[in-house]
């Protein structure tokens, strides 16, 4: 491959990912823990966006517990935008092949 194609290939890649972080932006991404008592939510750049806590859960005698529960759903729903990252940009990988 000579030096003109891959520039060629590096700028489409670059405009591919730039639109598949805008996508991601809009994305929403739960996660749970504790049977659901506690969600998490994340656009797909990582950012939290919403907590659910269900009144269950606050005993304020007890904060630790309600402190893991949100760690064990934040955890949850970055497992699932890794997920996605990798089904969104396993394409874009693939482009690396043979540069």
């Amino acid at each position: 491959m000579n030096p003109f194609d891959i520039m060629k290939n590096a700028k489409a890649m670059q405009e591919q990912f730039a639109r598949i972080q805008e996508e991601l932006a809009g994305v929403s991404v739960s996660g749970s823990s504790g049977g659901g008592i506690v969600t998490v939510t994340l656009n797909g750049q990582f950012e939290m966006t919403a907590v659910h806590i269900d009144p269950i859960a606050v005993d304020p005698r007890d904060i630790p517990m309600l402190q893991d529960l949100i760690v064990a759903a934040h955890a949850h729903a970055s497992e699932k935008v890794k997920e996605l990252l990798k089904t969104r940009l396993g394409p874009l990988a693939g482009s690396f092949q043979g540069v």
